[in-house]
């Protein structure tokens, strides 16, 4: 195989992005029908029980499965050399059982043979070149990688696409750039550089590449990324890494709709940064921009259980995913059964989970996996059936949400929420912070700001969405935006938020929004920057909190539950701006710590200070009430969390969850109606009990 440049490469994910959006009109948007799903490995059996697996799956009310995506090698042992007739069989066995299949492009975990052959194909990363035997370690750019890749795809296709049981495609797995950063991926980024900037001396300006003799003058005398301690630069070239990333798929995806019928969805699972769990924003993929190639939006969700549960991973994965396609419906592909040993379910909380996605406006539930695997990395994380196939209690629970997902679908199917509430969230703005945090040698990244303000208003059943740059128009659809740590952001960004709180909108920023610009270099003005403009303050010196906490409004708190941590600004009222709380502190106590100032028609809220879980959800009560959207879904707090919207027949669905172990009682407010899982009638002003770890569905009349 001849050598084919990066550029060339590029070239043609553009093509297949563009291709990709002139043929998405067609394509369906979301099922009429509740998927409850499983990831099937047939590949990974221990003995031959395809037939068996199919019954039991019916018999649990399993209706689709995941196949293919994973087993490579398996399919291609040597290269050119293809086998399909087990997926044939797997397909076949699931049709008749009345199962549908999701089709996976097997290209995330590349065989052996293909490695040995182009060494090079193991991505170069900052770290060194990795090696075989990881999934997910190869170059995504490398050109052999792309050749045989579309190679498998297509061969794939051409045996599925066809069959009766395909209902769609999901591109690649849980797909990111893997930190690729070898010679032809500098090459290319050079090109990209080239395209933003008229000489490497504009760009040397931009970024400040001056500093440490970091200069560069000259294209051909770039040196790699790899080693650079330039925020500016780090950041561009991991945006860079991003658009690896959302070009990727689109190229996967135009390939894929080569063969895909009208009616087969394209998708992927997408998900988020890893800290034992789904925790927060992926700083290594830009989802908005990802999702656009694909149909429907995919997600991958796990969560702490046991006494862990919350739902509050499974919300912000929901509204995050949810979010993408403009509220549309969205697939979770991946979720845990049973997991980790720590993962086990306590009784009722694999149903608690099932709802809990639906809720946020999934219309597909699906495990991975079926079952558990006997040798190799994930042997410990079980499947629905443990490794002796046998039904458990897990499984038994799993059966009782088939059936309800069966007989309660057009109830359940196309539940659509409408949010006040909106997060503005930016990957420039997570990079350039996660570049520079709090200062040298603190740990602290954008998802730790991010995550407990948003997990506040979860507990106080504020329902959000998710906006970014590219949907900042979408502002005025909200009457409240949360803008957490907005370090890098253009002048017009920033304008444009000014111009919604003009409009009359009500926006709280947290400290260090507005600080630089879409180069991650600092504004020489009086910070916060643009946004000082709405927001009436401004501050020249930060420090680290030591010993303090707020005076003026304690919203209530005693001292020691007045947190603030990790980081804080030395505030500034203008004349006409109100301060909320100062700073409680023999040297700093003259400066506010938190301003409210009338700006237009609407508020500017500006948090100087990270607070800590109470005091930030004291804060934001406060804003809610504020912005007017305080109502009898938050008079309930958690453990009971509330979700509202309409489904498909145009009738309001509340769902009511109990994360706890005790019994939860309320008063029922909202139009009578009937709670669907049991068929009673429910009256306005009705006592309702929920179980430990229960659910309740209540459709309105």
């Amino acid at each position: 195989m001849k050598k084919i440049t990066s550029s060339i490469f590029i070239l043609l994910g553009i093509l297949y992005a563009i291709a990709s959006n002139a043929q998405k009109a067609s394509k369906p948007s979301a099922m009429d029908e509740l998927i409850y799903g499983v990831s099937y490995y047939y590949e990974y059996m221990p003995y031959e029980r395809l037939e068996e697996d199919a019954r039991m799956m019916k018999e649990c009310g399993i209706n689709c499965v995941r196949i293919c995506e994973s087993t490579w090698a398996y399919m291609e042992p040597e290269d050119g050399v293809f086998k399909f007739d087990h997926v044939g069989r797997v397909m076949d066995t699931m049709n008749r059982y009345g199962i549908k299949v999701i089709v996976g492009t097997p290209t995330y975990a590349i065989p052996a043979w293909l490695a040995k052959k182009y060494p090079d194909i193991l991505a170069t990363t900052k770290n060194g070149q990795n090696k075989y035997g990881a999934r997910q370690n190869m170059d995504i750019t490398h050109p052999a990688y792309r050749y045989y890749g579309e190679r498998m795809i297509r061969k794939l296709m051409e045996y599925v696409h066809d069959h009766p049981a395909v209902i769609g495609y999901q591109v690649d797995n849980e797909t990111k750039h893997y930190g690729t950063a070898g010679e032809n991926v500098q090459q290319a980024f050079v090109k990209y550089l080239q395209k933003k900037f008229q000489s490497a001396a504009e760009m040397t300006k931009a970024f400040g590449l001056n500093y440490w003799s970091n200069s560069v003058t000259a294209w051909e005398d770039m040196p790699s990324t790899v080693g650079t301690i330039n925020g500016s630069l780090g950041s561009e070239f991991s945006k860079f890494q991003r658009k690896l990333v959302t070009d990727f798929l689109a190229w996967q995806a135009g390939i894929v709709r080569e063969y895909a019928k009208p009616d087969q969805f394209v998708t992927q699972n997408f998900d988020f940064e890893w800290r034992g769990y789904s925790y927060g924003m992926q700083p290594d993929v830009n989802h908005f921009e990802a999702s656009k190639a694909m149909d429907v939006a995919g997600v991958d969700i796990y969560h702490p259980t046991q006494d862990h549960l919350t739902g509050t991973e499974i919300s912000f994965g929901g509204d995050m995913t949810r979010s993408l396609k403009d509220g549309k419906n969205y697939f979770v592909i991946e979720t845990e059964a049973q997991g980790f040993a720590n993962w086990t379910p306590y009784p009722g909380q694999l149903r608690l989970q099932a709802f809990s996605h639906l809720a946020s406006g999934a219309s597909m539930v699906a495990y991975w996996h079926w079952h558990s695997i006997h040798n190799s990395a994930e042997t410990y994380w079980k499947g629905l059936l443990s490794h002796d196939f046998e039904p458990n209690p897990t499984y038994n629970e799993a059966k009782t949400i088939g059936a309800d997902f069966k007989r309660l679908n057009d109830h359940l199917v196309g539940f659509q929420q409408s949010n006040d509430v909106a997060f503005f969230v930016s990957n420039e703005a997570q990079t350039a912070f996660n570049n520079f945090g709090f200062g040298w040698y603190n740990s602290e990244n954008y998802n730790d700001i991010l995550r407990p303000l948003y997990d506040a208003l979860y507990r106080m059943n504020v329902g959000v969405d998710f906006i970014d740059p590219s949907k900042i128009e979408k502002l005025s659809n909200y009457k409240l935006v949360v803008v957490p740590v907005l370090y890098a952001a253009s002048d017009d960004v920033l304008e444009a938020l000014n111009k919604y709180v003009e409009n009359g909108g009500h926006i709280v920023y947290t400290f260090k929004s507005g600080f630089s610009n879409e180069d991650v270099k600092v504004r020489a003005t009086k910070q916060p920057g643009i946004i000082r403009e709405a927001t009436g303050n401004y501050y020249s010196q930060f420090v680290t909190p030591e010993n303090v906490t707020i005076k003026g409004d304690n919203y209530g708190l005693e001292a020691n539950q007045e947190q603030i941590k990790y980081f804080m600004e030395l505030l500034t009222p203008d004349e006409n701006t109100k301060v909320l709380a100062y700073y409680d502190h023999p040297v700093w106590g003259k400066y506010a710590a938190i301003t409210e100032n009338q700006y237009g028609k609407g508020l500017a809220t500006y948090i100087g200070f990270m607070p800590g879980d109470k005091l930030a959800t004291a804060i934001l009560k406060d804003q809610v009430k504020k912005a007017d959207l305080w109502g009898k879904d938050q008079e309930l707090a958690f453990p009971l969390i509330v979700k509202t919207g309409v489904n498909k027949n145009g009738k309001t669905l509340r769902y009511f969850f109990n994360y706890s172990p005790e019994k939860q009682t309320f008063s029922y407010q909202d139009e009578k109606g009937t709670e669907l899982l049991e068929g009673t009638k429910v009256q306005t002003e009705q006592f309702m009990t929920i179980q430990p770890w229960g659910v309740q569905i209540i459709e309105e009349e």
